[in-house]
């Protein structure tokens, strides 16, 4: 999907990219039960509105995308507001290649698991929980499975229990968000709320990266 997104993204057509903070991430950080802030890893982060928005919150967040033209507006947009968000161009399939060091306490991903192809659904997974704490939160949104051209392939609840198989499945609620223009707007769109329950058994070591790393600008590449 990569490709498609840089094609939509240089022809401006990016539906997705609202510009507003999704209602679902506000609850997590404001509500009354909110989660205390912590380490954040926002993956498929775009121009970086909800990574912004985690900052002024108090988040230590790391923002992944793996194409160049949203993550410089990303960057701008964080320095036009004052906080400072770690930003990274990666294949988010391949995680463990990154030099992070494991600690988050939330990832939160607005549309990209959903739009990768199983091989790197397991790949994502493998990444996403040795990052996580044990009791980490995952917040992720996906389309209804669906056979639309342009469209992600989506997952459903039954893919995302199975898959996320070190995480338990606290919650599903339709997004309540405006819908994308065009031939996605009558799929369905679901929330899923996740708590990693497996022990932390990962090392520093495992997520080292090999090979050197690239700095492009002001975010570093790793695709």
């Amino acid at each position: 999907m990569s490709l498609a997104y840089r094609i939509m993204y240089r022809v401006g057509f990016t539906p997705w990219d609202t510009g507003e903070v999704s209602s679902e991430l506000r609850a997590l950080v404001e509500d009354g039960d909110a989660l205390p802030p912590g380490r954040a890893l926002d993956i498929g982060c775009g121009t970086g509105t909800q990574a912004v928005y985690l900052a002024h919150h108090g988040w230590s967040v790391t923002g992944i995308d793996a194409v160049e033209q949203p993550l410089r507006r990303a960057h701008a947009r964080a320095i036009a507001e004052g906080v400072s968000v770690e930003w990274f161009k990666a294949d988010v399939a391949r995680l463990t290649d990154l030099d992070l060091k494991p600690g988050y306490t939330l990832v939160f991903d607005r549309g990209c698991y959903h739009g990768l192809r199983s091989e790197q659904r397991a790949a994502y997974v493998a990444g996403v929980t040795a990052l996580a704490v044990s009791g980490a939160t995952l917040l992720v949104m996906a389309f209804e499975p669906n056979r639309i051209l342009a469209a992600p392939p989506g997952a459903d609840e039954a893919e995302i229990t199975a898959t996320f198989a070190c995480w338990e499945l606290t919650g599903a609620e339709p997004d309540r968000g405006p819908a994308p223009a065009g031939p996605l707007r009558n799929l369905a769109r679901t929330w899923y709320r996740l708590v990693r329950r497996c022990p932390d058994a990962h090392r520093r070591s495992s997520l080292s990266a090999t090979g050197d790393s690239h700095v492009l600008g002001h975010f570093r590449d790793r695709t």
